[in-house]
């Protein structure tokens, strides 16, 4: 598989299917505002999106199907329940004779990490349909779905550094430096809704105070060091570390593992977990820090790479 790089830079794999690369997606900090009386919960949390990548595949054909091959291919559960399909359906009940055909996942991405695996897929569907069909990547129809797909779609398609906001559908761009980091997950499934539930947070329950609601928080500016950035990440943190930490106590290991390297300005997890991560000063220490913790730690997967 050819690591993901920005969806620009996709290409076709063969004269008739065309090839998206779904990135990780990082959240480098998450504050859970308070959960809604609809049950939804409401974020603030600064995304960027890693260097590592599903591939997705787009086969002109009559019926709409899907495959995967690769590495964790057998962790992508039910074929009919997958994020790709969903989206695609979605989108087919809005757009008379949209074109579809049989997608090919090539599956890299650890599933229910924290990482988007799965919404990350469905974003590249989106964006595969949207070519095949010549349909604006902005197309109202497009951000409906989604939506609808979840809540960590929107965000994924594209694929940008940004805050997001609400339930996930308010994203504000950000101009972020490049961020070398380590991503490591224990290779342990944490199901997103058990760590919201862990939360505890009733419906119309309000988790900051109003005026930290109303203040938004100030991020640095374009042109900013990494190093200010970093200070800024850490100023903040991540509401759902500590309940998913007792849900999965490993998560409180990787972290350990990720601060015992050299270099490690940060280290936090993403998103719901279990996936952590830690930044560098530059790529070389991300590597050297990646092999220690492969050395220490060989079942975990490891990746060394950039956010941007």
């Amino acid at each position: 598989m050819t690591p993901g790089g920005p969806t620009d830079t996709a290409v076709k794999s063969s004269a008739n299917e065309l090839v998206d690369n779904a990135r990780a997606k990082v959240n480098l900090t998450l504050r859970v505002v308070g959960r809604r009386v609809d049950g939804y919960h409401d974020l603030e949390s600064v995304v960027a999106f890693a260097d590592c990548a599903d591939q997705l595949g787009l086969l002109p054909a009559a019926e709409l199907a899907l495959k995967t091959t690769g590495p964790l291919a057998d962790a992508c559960g039910e074929i009919g329940d997958n994020l790709v399909l969903k989206a695609a359906r979605l989108l087919a009940e809005r757009v008379p004779g949209l074109k579809t055909g049989t997608f090919t996942l090539h599956k890299s991405l650890p599933v229910a990490a924290g990482i988007g695996g799965g919404s990350a897929d469905a974003a590249a569907a989106l964006r595969l349909l949207a070519r095949a069909n010549s349909l604006p990547i902005d197309d109202a129809r497009i951000s409906e779905v989604a939506r609808l797909t979840g809540a960590d779609v929107p965000v994924c398609v594209p694929s940008q550094p940004c805050v997001m906001t609400g339930v996930g559908e308010s994203l504000m761009p950000l101009s972020l430096p490049k961020l070398p980091c380590v991503l490591v997950n224990p290779r342990v499934a944490v199901a997103t809704k058990d760590v919201f539930g862990a939360l505890g947070l009733r419906s119309g329950e309000l988790r900051v105070g109003i005026a930290d609601v109303i203040q938004a928080i100030v991020w640095p500016e374009a042109g900013a060091s990494l190093e200010e950035w970093v200070e800024a990440f850490a100023a903040s943190s991540n509401d759902l570390e500590g309940p998913a930490m007792r849900i999965q106590p490993v998560i409180g290991e990787v972290i350990s593992a990720l601060n015992a390297t050299d270099g490690a300005w940060l280290a936090r997890m993403s998103g719901s977990g279990a996936t952590c991560f830690a930044i560098y000063e530059n790529t070389a220490e991300a590597g050297r820090a990646a092999e220690k913790v492969r050395r220490d730690h060989p079942q975990w997967w490891v990746h060394s790479g950039v956010l941007s």
